[in-house]
């Protein structure tokens, strides 16, 4: 199994005196957010952070981020919520991610000499540089400015921040964003991120930090902290070596048997699967602290044993923390169980793109009739995404073969297509699917070469036929490409293409 090396955080830089250096490039950004409200400074005020009447409008950060074009769904999200540990975790969590060779967005809360370290980004952990922080905030200024004045000034430092952050990581292409929640989590400006988004929230451990500001006991806390919990997709489980499904709830913790209940009973409304890293397979231990090139870290074995009806095992030995202390090894196990739960949802868009780039290089002329089948476990938007932006589509059938000689593990064909459906509104591709008066006459008449502009559209069809997908694309095919190259691709899962290939076989 291979060591991880995490680095340390910036909440290692004990005993300095926190301070905001007045980068002078960023002179203009920071005076733009001395003028906004900032709650770090002044204060939350009582019940700001609860899902009520009284908590902050998260309306007002949606609508900002409709003017902004919505950046927040131009990437996979990790959500991290807590008391405490949620930055540590977050850092550990990136840097597992970076070194398994991903782009990785973070964003987390406060900083400690320059707002820059709030937003790193890259397969190489840095702050966002003072330029690019300047040059997106001289970009998007208008857009701000006019924000700032439609909801009466009520737009915050945090608000503005994050999104500005979420807008870095859009631009930046990051794989997966590492999010700490700033309050609570209901009413959170992070908390914008849909469901379709999140690929993991994590809720690190319950204390009574804010504790009017989120309703005054520890119930309510937890309640606040639990609204960062998507809807996830009701599924029957297997082992981890089949598969591992989509959304899930990491919780850190140790936390109060009644506190816990509270998350268990958020996530099973929401369908949503829940690891905690606190459980008794958790046997994670420090076995003493020591020096490299001069700096102190702890030498400790994390290990992982989640048995419920599924299970998730890990063994990492002598791993290396420079950040010290048993609450952090904690922390790294969380990290560790969420990345464990990511390990096969990250790989979706690469693998798209590399079939998107392979097809590009040995077909460069060719339209393409594609045939869509995908487990529930994969990420369909970021790989609809892929193939809309990179292929000449005619076609795209989104249709279900049986998975490991079952359907539980099948995503639907009209799931499929509303996925695909969406990302296309995203991308600005225009599609001709289901509902679509257009749409209907072309198959009524199966006049796929007819004129006009219904020519020029991607038909998007959920088809529950494998060998009809197969039969009506190459009808589409034939009808549109004419004299040019024209090939049926079909992927998302071996299943689907075994399964043809056991049919021509036959």
């Amino acid at each position: 199994m291979k060591i991880f090396r995490v680095v340390s955080h910036k909440r290692t830089l004990l005993g300095f005196k926190r301070s905001f250096s007045r980068e002078p490039e960023l002179k203009d950004f920071l005076n733009y957010l001395d003028n906004l409200k900032n709650y770090e400074k002044c204060g939350v005020p009582k019940d700001a952070g609860t899902d009520s009447s009284h908590g902050f409008d998260l309306g007002r950060m949606n609508r900002l981020m409709d003017r902004l074009g919505n950046p927040q769904t131009g990437f996979k999200a990790v959500h991290i919520a807590g008391t405490k540990g949620k930055g540590s975790t977050a850092a550990f969590l990136a840097n597992i991610l970076r070194t398994e060779g991903y782009a990785v967005g973070c964003y987390t809360s406060p900083h400690v000499r320059t707002i820059r370290e709030r937003i790193s980004l890259g397969k190489l952990g840095e702050p966002v540089s003072a330029k690019a922080l300047n040059c997106l905030f001289h970009r998007i200024k208008p857009i701000l400015d006019e924000a700032v004045a439609l909801e009466n000034g009520r737009l915050s430092h945090f608000e503005i921040l994050t999104a500005m952050a979420f807008k870095l990581f859009d631009q930046g292409n990051v794989d997966v964003a590492v999010i700490e929640a700033g309050l609570g989590g209901a009413r959170d400006a992070t908390n914008i991120i849909s469901s379709s988004g999140l690929a993991a929230a994590v809720i690190t451990t319950i204390g009574e930090e804010h504790m009017a500001a989120l309703g005054g006991s520890l119930e309510s806390i937890a309640m606040a902290k639990s609204g960062i919990i998507k809807h996830g997709c009701p599924v029957r489980w297997f082992s981890l070596h089949i598969y591992i499904t989509a959304l899930w709830l990491v919780l850190g913790g140790p936390f109060l048997p009644h506190i816990e209940h509270i998350f268990l009973d958020k996530a099973s409304s929401m369908c949503s699967p829940v690891v905690s890293a606190s459980g008794p397979g958790n046997r994670s231990a420090v076995k003493g602290v020591s020096k490299s090139n001069g700096k102190p870290f702890q030498s400790c074995d994390i290990v992982i044993e989640v048995e419920r009806d599924f299970k998730l095992f890990i063994e990492l030995f002598d791993v290396k923390l420079q950040m010290l202390g048993i609450h952090q090894l904690q922390n790294a196990a969380t990290a560790t169980c969420v990345a464990l739960c990511l390990r096969d949802k990250a790989h979706t868009k690469e693998s798209a793109k590399a079939l998107v780039d392979t097809i590009q290089m040995t077909f460069p002329e060719a339209r393409l009739a594609l045939i869509v089948a995908m487990a529930s476990d994969k990420d369909h938007m970021a790989f609809a995404r892929e193939f809309l932006s990179g292929g000449q589509l005619e076609a795209v059938f989104l249709t279900e073969v049986n998975i490991a000689g079952a359907k539980s593990r099948t995503t639907s064909a009209s799931m499929l297509r509303d996925c695909w459906i969406q990302a296309s509104k995203e991308l600005g591709i225009n599609t001709l699917h289901d509902g679509m008066e257009e749409y209907q006459k072309l198959f009524e008449n199966q006049s796929f070469c007819s004129a006009g502009e219904s020519k020029h559209k991607t038909i998007l069809a959920a088809e529950n036929s494998l060998p009809v997908s197969l039969r009506v694309g190459n009808q589409i095919l034939r009808a549109r490409t004419r004299d040019q190259t024209g090939i049926i691709v079909i992927t998302g899962s071996l299943h689907i293409v075994s399964t043809v290939l056991s049919s021509l076989h036959g």
